[in-house]
């Protein structure tokens, strides 16, 4: 679970996220990691016809204590695909690599590829790669989280190279997809890009409470997982906003490619 960014109150204002593609896939390590960030703007591209997939690279099963791997991911499976409906999602994928170690190297990039060149988005979405959460290097990031934001952004490039992985065509019949036009960082300590939300914000609230098993998990400071979600997705939006037209903003650091 990534915590919420701080930032110095001077930096250079947000450009607006593109708006010129259909499909985008989201790829991050665990169920709840894009409940924690880009949720608000997923759910106002999904209410505005685009198509977004999910792709999630463990099962979190290494994620409650006090609850079985087997158990948890069960679990954590079930509230994933609650909460990506919330935000108008409808096609969720695991792809099994182990939750708390995942290994960053071509195994994980060759998963990733195969995902982009079946699914041919123009736009990746993804959680921090950054060693930390913050500008000023404070809250240090879990190896999950960086493993899989660098390999989106190595896969990205990945896909579309005939010569990289050709096992993907020669074994598995998938053709390059070199239109990737840009990857999206939520969760960046150094945003670039934001998009504006509204009725995105109440939804992204519902989606983020749908992960009660593991809110409760936490602790969350005794609150219940509504309220735990508000207090936590509202003020964020709110300090994107500050740095964006004066309204509520998902923030993103965008990677053109």
């Amino acid at each position: 679970m990534p915590e919420a960014s701080s930032t110095p109150a001077a930096e250079t204002p947000l450009s607006p996220m593109p708006e010129d593609w259909q499909r985008a896939l989201a790829v991050v390590a665990h169920p709840d990691d894009l409940e924690y960030g880009a949720a608000a703007a997923i759910a106002e591209w999904t209410a505005a016809g685009r198509e977004i997939t999910y792709l999630l690279v463990t099962r979190g099963e290494a994620g409650i204590d006090g609850l079985a791997p087997a158990e948890c991911a069960a679990i954590r499976e079930a509230e994933q695909m609650a909460g990506a409906a919330l935000v108008g999602v409808h096609t969720v994928e695991f792809l099994d690599h182990r939750d708390g170690v995942i290994e960053a190297g071509p195994a994980l990039r060759r998963d990733l590829s195969a995902a982009i060149r079946r699914h041919r988005p123009e736009l990746l979405i993804t959680l921090n790669h950054h060693d930390t959460w913050d500008w000023n290097g404070v809250h240090w990031n879990s190896p999950d989280h960086r493993a899989v934001g660098r390999a989106v952004l190595d896969a990205a490039g990945d896909a579309g190279n005939r010569w990289i992985f050709p096992e993907l065509t020669e074994e598995r019949g998938l053709e390059p997809w070199g239109g990737v036009r840009w990857v999206a960082v939520a969760g960046s300590p150094h945003p670039t890009h934001a998009r504006e939300v509204g009725p995105g914000i109440e939804r992204a609230v519902a989606s983020l409470a749908a992960h009660e098993a593991y809110i409760k998990g936490l602790g969350a400071d005794g609150q219940d997982p509504l309220t735990y979600a508000r207090n936590f997705i509202e003020p964020m939006l709110h300090a994107g906003g500050e740095r964006y037209r004066g309204r509520p903003a998902a923030v993103f650091q965008l990677f053109p490619r």
